[in-house]
Parts: structure tokens; sequence; C-alpha cells
């Protein structure tokens, strides 16, 4: 397989997994706030899992469409040895 394949892959990989998590985050959040309002419309904890789940998404969206090529584990991974490498050869 081609590596301009291989990095077109992972870079739908990515975009596929930020649709989906997006999705499920819209749709859980949604019924947690109806929950909220119906039960205990004073106090609006709703707020804490649409927070913090949303910096999941976000960072997820990040990868996905802002930095892929950042976030590549192969590619850090050769970069750190190289990096290392170089060090030892001083």
């Amino acid at each position: 397989m081609s590596d301009i394949r291989q990095l077109a892959e992972k870079r739908a990989n990515l975009k596929i997994k930020f649709y989906k998590s997006f999705t499920v985050y819209i749709i859980v959040n949604a019924i947690l706030a109806v929950i909220n309002a119906l039960f205990t419309p004073e106090y609006w904890w709703v707020m804490f899992p649409v927070v913090f789940w949303g910096i999941g998404v976000f960072v997820r969206f990040l990868k996905a469409f802002v930095f892929p090529d950042k976030f590549d584990n192969e590619k850090y991974r050769e970069h750190k040895i190289e990096e290392e490498m170089e060090k030892l050869r001083k």
C-alpha cells in the first residue's frame, strides 16, 4: 500500500471518529439537558458534562482537521528516535 493511501486512511479515520463522537456528544447532552430541566431545574449540573466532554470532542476536532500530522504517533516516535540518535552521536 502506498504512503499516500495510508496517510489518507489515517486522516479519514480521524475525521470519522470526530463525527461519531460529536454526534454522540450532541445526543447524550441533549438528553441530559432535558432530564436536568425536568427534575432539577434549579441547578444546571448538565454544564459539567457539556464542558468537560466538550473539551475532549474539541481535541478530537483539532486532531482531525487542524493538526492531522502533529498527532501521528508513528511520525512522532520516529522523530524522537532521530533526536536521541543525534544526541548519542555527539
